[in-house]
């Protein structure tokens, strides 16, 4: 029996957004979905979405109470032990790591709490992510493209510029994106790709959609604003990407960008 491809992704929000679209996108092409977020019952219905999107996809959860680094070490556990149903051999050859800490406040609102939930969304917890994707990921043989497997990183606007109120918010991206990039040099060399995403613009999400003064224009007029399943495309690609040709880092924006 053949092995089938696995994506381990973490934070799907409600599953408009980012991480719920690339669980669509990766289940149509034939990949296993290992969702990890906060919120069991929330977590259960963007599986159930998931796994109707597409036929015979095989879509788990794994819930944890955090974006720390002993929970997301911890989940691991579960997901190595997990039986899939159709039975068969799995291999994690796809890694998203799209949690998010929005914190935004006046530099002198901050406090200590804004501070450790950003530095454990972002430092923390994907240090421990990554640390086991990567051990995951020298289990595999090189595959066809090149590469033993891709890991991702959903980066913002923040991760490349700060503004006024985005200390904390861009610090953690700041750090996030120097994870990655730190990753990508250090184990390039062993077939593995990481890469980061700049998303710099606003997704149409239910929660961005609420904020909106024209709710109608934001949601049908694609030239501004940035579309959950066009990202997620752009991940797919990153995925099969060949080891000739790696990109490092996307950035992704409207065409009507007004950053």
């Amino acid at each position: 029996m053949s092995t089938r491809p696995l994506i381990v992704i973490v934070g799907v929000g409600n599953g408009s957004g980012t991480g719920g679209a690339t669980a669509r996108v990766f289940a149509k092409a034939g990949y296993r979905v290992a969702l990890i977020a906060r919120g069991a019952d929330k977590l259960k219905k963007v599986a159930d979405d998931v796994a109707s999107t597409a036929s015979g996809a095989e879509v788990a959860t794994f819930p944890i109470e955090s974006y720390s680094f002993k929970e997301l070490t911890d989940v691991f556990n579960a997901i190595r032990s997990y039986s899939w149903p159709s039975g068969g051999r799995t291999e994690i050859r796809v890694a998203l790591y799209n949690a998010g800490a929005g914190v935004r406040k006046s530099f002198l609102d901050v406090n200590e709490k804004d501070i450790q939930v950003v530095v454990d969304t972002n430092i923390n917890g994907a240090f421990g992510f990554s640390h086991q994707i990567i051990e995951e990921f020298r289990k595999n043989d090189i595959d066809a493209k090149g590469k033993r497997g891709t890991l991702i990183f959903t980066g913002a606007t923040a991760s490349v510029r700060g503004n006024i109120t985005t200390s904390i918010f861009s610090a953690g991206k700041h750090a996030l994106r120097a994870l990655s990039q730190s990753l990508n040099k250090e184990f390039g060399k062993e077939n593995i790709h990481v890469a980061h995403s700049i998303i710099d613009g606003a997704i149409l999400t239910d929660t961005q959609l609420s904020r909106q003064e024209d709710a109608s224009e934001f949601a049908n007029n694609p030239n501004i604003r940035l579309d959950p399943a066009s990202i997620a495309t752009g991940y797919l690609y990153l995925a099969n990407q060949d080891r000739s040709a790696w990109t490092w880092e996307l950035d992704l924006r409207p065409a009507h960008e007004k950053w």
